[in-house]
Parts: structure tokens; sequence; C-alpha cells
């Protein structure tokens, strides 16, 4: 099984660090249930597309829908700069 590190969530200068600390739990947990899903033995493609419709849901829900699809239109460059690449590690 594979662990991802937390240690990717970038910590700013000007960040409030009880909220980071709150993200990288949050984080540490569907991290957690997505490596139980993959020892069930769900596909990770399935696994990834339900996270981010769970996610968006969510998202849309408290914020509107126009405030994240203007946050969606960024993600191709967030992810072209690597913002979301981990590297992987063996356990």
């Amino acid at each position: 099984m594979q662990k991802l590190p937390l240690n990717k969530i970038e910590i700013e200068d000007d960040v409030d660090y009880p909220a980071q600390e709150e993200k990288q739990a949050a984080l540490r947990y569907i991290l957690d249930a997505w490596e139980e899903a993959v020892y069930d033995g769900l596909d990770p493609d399935c696994i990834a597309t339900a996270a981010i419709f769970a996610a968006l849901s969510d998202m849309i829900a408290t914020y509107g829908e126009e405030p994240v699809a203007t946050m969606c239109e960024r993600l191709p460059e967030r992810i072209r700069n690597g913002e979301f690449t981990v590297s992987r590690t063996k356990q």
C-alpha cells in the first residue's frame, strides 16, 4: 500500500497555522479512506471521480456555482505548476 506525504501542502508565511493543520488533518482522513477503498478493490479512477464530484458538489453548495467555476478555471495552470503532484512512497 502506498502513502502520500502531507508535506506537499504549501505553508506560506501569512497562513493561519491552525487552519493549515486542520487542512492537513482533513487530507489525512481523505487519504486514509482512499487507501482503504483501494485495499478493498475499488478502482482508483472511480475513487478519484467520486472524490472530485463530492468535493465540487460540497463547494457549490457552500459557495455557489460561479465562484467554484472561477476556481476551476485556474486548475490547469495549478496542475501544470505541480501543485497537486506528490511523491509516492512505498511502505
